[in-house]
């Protein structure tokens, strides 16, 4: 039933995703749309400030480069005339000024004073006052302490006339260098702000001629007469520090309070700067109006997808209590055409992927062989550790699929298990007690005892988790005797090994999954799901079954039936690989399709000391053989290409030239439990040399030299 809840929450989730999805995808795409326009407006703002800017430091530049133009001109009216000659020939002077001036608009008057600040002559003024003094001006004494080149005074009102106006100086060249007063010529603002109204048409809001200190010379909108100054803590002012050239920035104006998006730029030769700024409010204004067409589409479209999601939510549920039942029926036999076919496929998946570890672990091999750092040994080390866990991986996969190859030997499970106790407890926290309960007159079993192994310590480390604050794992063995109606559809005479832990225990719908490859209910990352499924497919593959009971809160246990068999039990001393030696003599014949793993497994037989002549397919094999060449071992992989595999081989092999070891090898396949049994050595993959060398000197120790082909 839980299964079948799980079923139908799994058909009405995404109905639910679309209802919420109905509401927030829009609203997603909104915000999204929202934040592309802004983006839009803003670029294209800044893109009307740059062609702004393009206009404005272009005037600026060519109103600067007229005004000393003038002033070179003015020098030449006057050239090696003192300032006597010059006030006796004022009114002469002042007409030749007053023409240039006319045809100037952006110049309001020329003056020249003598190097006290008294004027000599006007275009303007005629008599000139000689009591007025303009030393005092800025203008003034910057020419006067050092030649200050072409200088752009601050703001100021005239002495004679009340008006506002700048003023840009130069020195009056001395034959001698020395100071001889200055050419004056008075700006008025009026010239720019008016070509600055005629630009702000659909262009942008806020224009300025502004000097580096922060004083604009020239501003629209102006404030009046009212001087304009920013302060030195001014966004511009540290702007221009940091970029001289220019640049723009967001700021809020110290002038009329607006928040404004600000271009400047220098105008080339002199210090002065033009200032394009747009208002922020103009440009979300802006933003307003092009997303309140989006919405008035938007809004009702959204309704009616909610709606129409809602609908189709409501429908479905009509339908769920049919589903269940449905479901409910055919749930016995799906579950075992599912386990069938994750069989099938995991079986496959684990071929492919042994392969792919062979070729892994095999390289490394050959690349230890050569000298390394440290740092290189490491990673050797992190590859090979991957390897392995992989091989891990496939060795669960290919259990549960029952196409793991076995090597079956008589175990006594009293012996076996109290030698098993050490490593359980290592493999457990401190907190958690194992107890053995085997008699003495446990029946022996047949079984991989590798297998076995793995198989109790995947269902220790299960309960272990079971158990975060600790507990018991309790492990029994009693004889048993099945008939052919119990549930767990075999019968005949079996071993039960039990494992039952105190720990959380399972919930009722999840019980009938729990050997199912890949499921797990721990956090992601905390298991592979494979554990239990190893267990299961090592259970079957041996001739029995694997079976879970469990009570939420009181504790697991998985119960393996194993076949008992009469004979006594195999005793295995431990024995180490010893280190692969390349001393090896003798020549064989590699039969491998793969042409990576059959590059590995060449290299890795020829650092052994082997003579080598490798073959593609069991008929080239046949081929090589029948050509009259003499080998000392026959190494060839079970999965073949074509009608006839590794098997098949061998088998002709043992007829045709019975003194001739065989030595096969695999990683996944249906034949290798029946080569097994029909007596050729197996060498699993993934390999490495040391394993290859073992298999090869055990294979050439079974005959004698005189069995050579």
């Amino acid at each position: 039933m839980g299964r079948v809840k799980q079923k139908s929450r799994s058909i009405l989730w995404p109905l639910h995703v679309l209802v919420v999805a109905s509401l927030i995808g829009p609203a997603l795409f909104f915000a999204y749309s929202a934040w592309a326009n802004h983006r839009r407006i803003e670029q294209q703002a800044e893109e009307r400030i740059e062609r702004a800017l393009d206009v404005l430091q272009e005037h600026t530049l060519k109103a600067f480069q007229t005004i000393e133009r003038t002033i070179a001109e003015t020098n030449e009216i006057l050239r090696d005339l003192p300032p006597e000659d010059i006030r006796a020939g004022e009114e002469r002077l002042q007409r030749r000024l007053r023409q240039t001036q006319d045809h100037l608009p952006q110049i309001e008057a020329i003056w020249v004073f003598d190097r006290s600040g008294r004027p000599l002559v006007s275009s303007t003024v005629f008599p000139v006052p000689r009591n007025l003094d303009n030393s005092d001006r800025d203008y003034f004494r910057a020419q006067a302490e050092q030649d200050a080149g072409t200088f752009i005074g601050r703001t100021i009102t005239a002495k004679i006339g009340g008006i506002q106006f700048f003023v840009v100086s130069q020195r009056r060249p001395s034959p001698d260098g020395a100071f001889d007063g200055i050419i004056a010529i008075s700006v008025r603002p009026e010239h720019f702000r008016d070509f600055y109204a005629r630009m702000s048409q659909g262009i942008a809001d806020s224009f300025g001629l502004i000097r580096a200190d922060g004083e604009f010379l020239a501003r629209y909108p102006s404030r009046g007469t009212e001087t304009m100054r920013l302060n030195a803590q001014s966004t511009f002012v540290q702007a221009i520090r940091d970029a001289p050239e220019g640049g723009q920035f967001t700021a809020l104006s110290q002038i009329d309070g607006i928040e404004r998006r600000i271009g400047y730029r220098k105008v080339p030769g002199f210090p002065v700067y033009a200032q394009v700024g747009i208002e922020t409010a103009a440009i979300w204004r802006e933003l307003r109006s092009a997303m309140a067409g989006l919405l008035a589409f938007g809004v009702p479209t959204t309704l009616v997808l909610f709606g129409l999601s809602l609908y189709a939510l409501a429908q479905t549920k009509s339908f769920h209590a049919e589903i269940e039942r449905r479901q409910n029926a055919e749930a016995a036999l799906k579950q075992a055409q599912r386990l069938e076919a994750l069989g099938h496929l995991t079986g496959g998946v684990a071929h492919d992927f042994n392969n792919l570890l062979m070729v892994v672990k095999g390289s490394v091999d050959r690349l230890r062989r050569f000298p390394a750092d440290e740092r290189q040994k490491r990673s050797l080390d992190a590859i090979e550790n991957a390897a392995l866990r992989g091989a891990g991986l496939t060795r669960q996969l290919l259990s549960f699929s029952r196409k793991q190859t076995h090597e079956p030997a008589v175990v006594n499970l009293p012996r076996y298990l109290s030698g098993l106790q050490d490593m359980l407890r290592s493999s457990l926290r401190g907190d958690i007690a194992v107890e053995v309960r085997v008699p003495d007159e446990t029946w022996n079993v047949k079984v991989d005892p590798s297998e076995l192994e793995l198989a109790i310590l995947n269902i220790a480390v299960n309960a272990r988790d079971a158990m975060p604050n600790g507990g018991s794992l309790r492990i029994e063995a009693r004889n048993v005797s099945l008939s052919g109606a119990d549930p767990l559809d075999i019968g005949g005479s079996f071993v039960a090994l039990s494992l039952s832990d105190t720990g959380s225990g399972i919930p009722a719908d999840l019980l009938p999954h729990v050997f199912e490859p890949f499921f797990t209910t721990k956090e992601v990352g905390k298991g592979t799901g494979l554990g239990l499924s190893q267990v299961y497919g090592f259970a079957r593959q041996s001739g029995g079954t694997a079976v879970a009971t469990s009570e939420p809160g009181h504790g697991t246990t998985i119960t393996l039936y194993l076949p008992p068999t009469m004979k006594p039990a195999t005793e295995d001393a431990d024995r180490a690989v010893p280190a692969p030696r390349p001393d090896g003599q003798g020549h064989i014949l590699l039969v491998e399709d793969n042409a990576d793993i059959a590059e590995v497994t060449r290299s890795n037989l020829e650092e052994l000391g082997y003579r080598v002549t490798q073959a593609a397919d069991p008929r080239s094999a046949l081929d090589v053989l029948g050509s009259g060449a003499r080998f000392d071992l026959v190494f060839s992989d079970i999965v073949m290409p074509g009608d006839s595999n590794g098997v098949d081989l061998a088998r002709t092999i043992r007829d045709r030239y019975p003194g001739l070891p065989i030595l096969l090898t695999t990683g996944y396949s249906s034949m290798a439990q029946t080569a097994m049994d029909e007596g050729f050595p197996i060498l699993r993959k993934p390999y490495d040399a040391a394993d290859l060398d073992d298999s090869i000197r055990r294979s050439l120790s079974a005959r004698s030299l005189a069995g050579n082909v």
